[in-house]
C-alpha cells in the first residue's frame, strides 16, 4: 500500500550573492518525505542541509539568498498541493508553524530572552488556533508534560537563560509540537546537548511522530544519531546530494567516498585507533577541483590504524613509569547559592566536591560527565580562573594556590586552555594572527613583532591554515578553522600543559576527527599533557589514556579508558555508554523494529 505523500522537493536550487559571486549553496536537490516517515540529511557545515530547510520554511534572508529555482510542492489536507516556492509571503505565514514546524539548532537563539517560555509558546498557539488565552495556557502546560519538562507550571513562568539546554530544547519541541504539524523540521536539535539528553530527545521525537503520524526531515552531521532515528538517509555535500537510500543500505553498502568518510570518522567504541580516518582517506581534489576517489571501504580504512593491545600496554609502561606533572589533592570549589538576611551564605553549590587525582607528563586524562557535574568548574580550577575553596594544586610539584600573584602570571604560559566556543573567545576586532601574537607580546617571547609574526605563521601552518589568513578576522572562519586558530594560540607560549575545554563538541563530525588528530599529532611532537573535557564518552575514550567519570562534583570512576568502556562500576557510566548512538548495524535493526512496534511506516 503506497504511502501517502506530504513533501515533495524537485530540483531545488537556492543561490546566495556575495562580491560579485553567486554561490549555489543548493544545487539540484530532490527528495520526498512521505507520512509517518523520518528522512535524515546528514553532511558537514556548508553541505547545504539547513539551507535547504529554511528554503522550505520561506526563511531565506533576501538579500543575500534568493530560492531560484525548482518546486516544493507540500500536500495540505485542506488545501491540496500547494508549491510553497510561490506561495505569496502572508499565505506561506499560515502553513508556517502550523501545519510545518521547525526546531532550529541553537534554542537560545531561537527563543526571545525577555518573554517567559510559556507566553512564548501561548503565542504560536493563538496565532493559527481560534481558542482563548486562559485555554491556551492550558494548552501549553499540557504540551510541556508532553515533552517531559519538570514542573510545568515553573517552567511556564521561566525565562530562557533560566533553563538548562536541555530544557530549552524541549520548550522548542513544544512550541513546534503546539499546532500538531503534519511536517516536522529538525535542524540539529541534539547536538551540543549530553548524550543522555539527546537519548531523551530523540525518544521523545520518535513518540510524538507515533502519537501524530508526523513526517519528519532530521538535519544533522553525526550518522550516529542518524541511524537510531531515520527510515531513508540524504546525504548532502557541497550542496548536491550525493547519496541517498534506506537507512540500512546506506550503512551497510556505502556508495560515496563521503559517505564511507561520514561513517568512518566517527570515533569508534570498540577498537582503540592511533588516528581517525577523514574524508581526504577517502577522496582527493584535482588541481582543477575534481574529486578524485580512493578505493578504500570503511573497514579497511579503520583497521589500519589500528591499535594492537601490546602496543597499548608498552605505552602505558612508559607513560606511567614518567613523573606526576599535576597533583590535586580534595579539591573543593562552592558557589554561594543562598543567603541570609545579613548576608551569610546558607546554602552552597558544590560545584567540585572533595577531588583527587594525579596526571602523568604526556598523558591525556580524559573528564567526562553530563553538564553540570562540575567538568568545566574543575579545569578552571586547576588553572585558578576560579579558586578553589579547599584544597592542593601541585604543578610541576609547585604549590599552585600559594604562589604569589606575579609568579602564578609567569607560570600560566605552561598552563593553556582551549575554551569550548572558539568565536567567543576570540576578539572579533582584531586580526587571528594579533590575536595568536598578543600572549607572545604579554610573556616577552622572542625579541620583537617581526621574529613573533615568523613564528605565528609557522604555527598557522601546523595546524592547518594557510599564511595569508594571519589578516582576516574570526567571523571569516568555519567553526573548525576557528577552533584551530585557538588551539595555534594555546601553542604560541610553547605550553606543557593544555585543558581542553569541549574543544570539538560543536563541530561536524568530519571536522571533529581533523582537530582529533591534530591534537594527537601536537602531543607527540611537542609532549603536551592534556586534561580533555567533554560530555561525549566516545571522543574521550578516543583521546585519553586515563578516563575519569564525574557526576555532581564528584569522582565516579578513574582507570584506563578502554577498562571502563568495557566494565563500567557504576550505574551512572553504563547509562552513559547506553545513551551514546552507536550507528552499528544491529542497532539500525532494532532502531527498525522498535519502530515498528510504534505501528510507524518504515521504507525498508
Amino acid at each position: 500500500m503506497e504511502k501517502e505523500v506530504l513533501l515533495q522537493v524537485k530540483n531545488l536550487v537556492t543561490q546566495f550573492k556575495s562580491d560579485n559571486e553567486l554561490l549555489k549553496a543548493v544545487n539540484d536537490v530532490s527528495f520526498t518525505l512521505h507520512k509517518g516517515e523520518t528522512i535524515g540529511i546528514v553532511g558537514e557545515s556548508g553541505s547545504g542541509k539547513s539551507v535547504t530547510s529554511l528554503s522550505i520554511m520561506q526563511l531565506i534572508p533576501n538579500p543575500p539568498g534568493r530560492v531560484t529555482g525548482g518546486d516544493i510542492l507540500y500536500h495540505s489536507k485542506t488545501k491540496g498541493v500547494v508549491n510553497l516556492r510561490t506561495l505569496p509571503a502572508k499565505e506561506m505565514r499560515t502553513f508556517r508553524g502550523n501545519e510545518i514546524a521547525m526546531i532550529f539548532q541553537e534554542p537560545m537563539t531561537s527563543l526571545n530572552p525577555v518573554y517567559t517560555c510559556g507566553s512564548q509558546v501561548m503565542e504560536a498557539i493563538l496565532l493559527h488556533q481560534k481558542i482563548s488565552p486562559k485555554e491556551a495556557k492550558l494548552k501549553t502546560l499540557a504540551l510541556f508534560e508532553q515533552v517531559h519538562l519538570p514542573d510545568p507550571p515553573r517552567m511556564f513562568d521561566s525565562y530562557p537563560h533560566q533553563i538548562s539546554g536541555g530544557q530549552k530544547q524541549r520548550v522548542m519541541i513544544a512550541m513546534a509540537m503546539s499546532c500538531n504539524p503534519r511536517v516536522l523540521i529538525a535542524d540539529e536539535p541534539t547536538t551540543a546537548l549530553d548524550v543522555t539528553v539527546q537519548k531523551t530527545i530523540l525518544e521523545l521525537m520518535l513518540q510524538l511522530q507515533k502519537e501524530h503520524d508526523m513526517g519528519i526531515m532530521f538535519i544533522t552531521h553525526d550518522l550516529g544519531v542518524i541511524a537510531e532515528l531515520a527510515d531513508k538517509v540524504m546525504v548532502m555535500y557541497k550542496g548536491k546530494v550525493v547519496e541517498q537510500g534506506p537507512v540500512l543500505e546506506i550503512f551497510s553498502n556505502p556508495k560515496h567516498p563521503y559517505t564511507k568518510s561520514l561513517l568512518a570518522c566517527r570515533p569508534p567504541l570498540d577498537k582503540r585507533l592511533m588516528r581517525l580516518p577523514v574524508s581526504s582517506d577517502f577522496m582527493k581534489t584535482d588541481s582543477d577541483g575534481n574529486m578524485i576517489e580512493i578505493s578504500k571501504t570503511v573497514s579497511e580504512a579503520i583497521n589500519s590504524v589500528i591499535i594492537t593491545k601490546e602496543q597499548r600496554e608498552k605505552e602505558h609502561q612508559e607513560l606511567y613509569s614518567r613523573y606526576k606533572i599535576l597533583e590535586l589533592q580534595n579539591i573543593k570549589t562552592y558557589f554561594p547559592k543562598n543567603k541570609s538576611f545579613f548576608g551569610k551564605t546558607t546554602e552552597w553549590v558544590k560545584a567540585v566536591d572533595d577531588v583527587s587525582f594525579d596526571v602523568y607528563e604526556g598523558e591525556t586524562l580524559g573528564l567526562v560527565g553530563e553538564s553540570g557535574c562540575g567538568k568545566t568548574t574543575l579545569g578552571r580550577t586547576i588553572l585558578r580562573l576560579n579558586e578553589p575553596t579547599s584544597g592542593k594544586i601541585f604543578f610541576e610539584r609547585k604549590d599552585l594556590i600559594r604562589l604569589k600573584p606575579e609568579d602564578m602570571r609567569h607560570l600560566r604560559k605552561d598552563l593553556q586552555i582551549i575554551f569550548q566556543d572558539p568565536y567567543s573567545s576570540l576578539n572579533p576586532r582584531i586580526t587571528i594572527g594579533e590575536a595568536i601574537m598578543e600572549p607572545m607580546q604579554v610573556h616577552n617571547i622572542l625579541s620583537n613583532n617581526k621574529q613573533r609574526k615568523e613564528k605565528v605563521f609557522e604555527l598557522l601552518k601546523k595546524v592547518g591554515l594557510e599564511e595569508k589568513q594571519f589578516y582576516r578576522y574570526p567571523h571569516e572562519f568555519s567553526g573548525g578553522q576557528r577552533q584551530r586558530v585557538c588551539i595555534a594560540r594555546a601553542l604560541a607560549l610553547n605550553p606543557k600543559f593544555i585543558i581542553c575545554d569541549e574543544s570539538v563538541s560543536a563541530l561536524d563530525v568530519s571536522v571533529q576527527a581533523q582537530v582529533l588528530n591534530l591534537l594527537n599529532d601536537l602531543k607527540r611532537e611537542f609532549k603536551f599533557t592534556y586534561i580533555f573535557i567533554s560530555h561525549d564518552l566516545s571522543v574521550v575514550k578516543f583521546m585519553s589514556d586515563r578516563m575519569a567519570v564525574m557526576k555532581k562534583g564528584k569522582i565516579l570512576e578513574l582507570g584506563d579508558a578502554d577498562s571502563i568502556y568495557l566494565n563500567p562500576q557504576t550505574d551512572y557510566t553504563k547509562k552513559l555508554i547506553s545513551s551514546i548512538p552507536k550507528g552499528q548495524l544491529e542497532d539500525i535493526k532494532k532502531s527498525i523494529d522498535k519502530k515498528k512496534s510504534f505501528n510507524i511506516p518504515s521504507s525498508l
